[in-house]
């Protein structure tokens, strides 16, 4: 093992690197059903759906942890899959089965740019404050989604966000839990991240919160997968539509997944493995579209594995292993309340906030545009929609106020073509 992931040249044990991918899989394990009940309302079945997730993520983490050697997890994206459903599906009027080969065909684009110099263009013609913007707005997302998730924030019909029932059961777990994460933390408890959610999942049955434990359960039917693997149609391909429309979900693929993989392997220190992340993450997408789910994303939380000492591959080949075995664990992984996760999620964010520091917020040229993506990223949910509108306007200030040189030409066309992908979304 130490010879496969090089553990001691990265720092790290066996034993750590299995805690953290058991954590990692605790925090993302919710994307079983997430994802399969979004894809049935593309009129994906609902148990072939969760089959085809669960072998997608096996697949992705095996794919990253072996190619790549970093602890970062692959799963389908949320936004990308209500993408595939609810603009593809059913405004763009495409069937399932169009939607996959669409999939495919996005996971293909990625690859060419991610196995050839056009990945190093692109990602060296990117100024480090949208960089580190990225990581920064992706905090603070977490820690959103943390508090939301946990009822302390809500929103309402008068205001976007608004503190919730501080005294109901759920939000005063997730506070108390929160303060045992950040006290087990501080101190470098090993295995704090899973003794926190262990202790918050306790609190929480005290309290009677037994999370989604209470919905039943049964077995997938391996049978009725068949009927979605491998079912992609390419008998709209001779309409620009459907090709435009690959191009648009291939756009949003290709640069959340940019901004996620530096932001994972900045807190990695090791942003040198970014190409080959890339290269994997590309690859996953491809399958994705034949094993009949929506594209794949490095995933957010990939940042709790981080955190808990995920240093290797063998962290995200952890996690896809549980996912595999996730068809008989799901009813005691259903134990597991939102609110044990949460204090997870929020400490995390809070970490990767501190690298706005490394902007340069006394120069407004410079800061404005990461600025922007800070605040827009959590505020639309959407990494890609808040990374869009820095990269548009940070070449165009730089234009206006006689410094156009300054930016690489390839920066100018990832410019053009976020501005155009906005434009095809609102066709569309």
């Amino acid at each position: 093992m130490d010879k496969l992931f090089q553990l001691q040249a990265h720092g790290t044990t066996f034993g750590r690197e299995l805690s953290a991918g058991l954590i990692s899989y605790i925090t993302v394990v919710y994307i079983i059903i997430v994802n399969a009940t979004i894809l049935a309302a593309a009129g994906i079945p609902l148990e072939a759906g969760i089959i085809a997730t669960i072998l997608t993520v096996f697949a992705g983490c095996l794919l990253m942890g072996f190619w790549s050697n970093t602890p970062i997890l692959v799963i389908p994206g949320m936004g990308l899959n209500a993408m595939f459903t609810y603009t593809i599906v059913q405004s763009g009027g495409f069937t399932w089965q169009e939607a996959l080969a669409m999939v495919f065909v996005s996971g293909i684009l990625f690859m060419v740019l991610a196995f050839t110099p056009l990945a190093k263009t692109i990602i060296a013609s990117i100024p480090d404050s949208l960089k580190e913007a990225i990581t920064v707005g992706i905090g603070i997302l977490l820690i959103l989604i943390g508090f939301d998730n946990s009822g302390i924030i809500t929103s309402s019909e008068h205001t976007l966000l608004e503190i919730g029932d501080l005294s109901s059961s759920t939000a005063l777990i997730t506070l108390n839990g929160l303060i045992v994460t950040v006290v087990l933390f501080i101190k470098n408890i090993p295995g704090n991240l899973l003794l926190s959610i262990v202790f918050t999942s306790v609190l929480s049955l005290l309290f009677g919160d037994f999370g989604s434990g209470g919905i039943s359960w049964s077995m997938p039917a391996i049978g009725e997968y068949t009927s979605v693997f491998g079912q992609l149609s390419f008998a709209q391909a001779g309409n620009f539509i459907f090709w435009l429309t690959a191009f648009s979900l291939a756009m949003v693929v290709i640069f959340e997944n940019i901004g996620l993989i530096h932001g994972h392997t900045k807190m990695l220190n090791q942003t040198q493995k970014s190409k080959k992340a890339l290269q994997a993450n590309s690859i996953s997408v491809a399958t994705a579209g034949i094993f009949g789910t929506s594209p794949t994303v490095s995933s957010v939380e990939s940042a709790a594995g981080i955190a808990a000492g995920g240093r290797t591959g063998l962290t995200s080949i952890t996690t896809g292993v549980l996912f595999l075995a996730s068809i008989v664990l799901i009813p005691v992984i259903k134990i597991v309340p939102e609110s044990a996760v949460s204090p997870v999620l929020i400490l995390i964010g809070i970490l990767m906030l501190q690298n706005i520091t490394n902007i340069k917020l006394d120069d407004l040229l410079e800061s404005f545009p990461a600025l922007l993506i800070i605040v827009l990223i959590p505020l639309t949910y959407s990494i890609a929609d808040g990374m869009a509108i820095g990269f548009i306007l940070y070449p165009l200030l730089k234009l206006l106020m006689g410094k156009g040189r300054e930016i690489q030409p390839a920066l100018y066309m990832i410019a053009l073509l976020f501005l155009g992908n906005f434009v095809l979304q609102y066709a569309l």
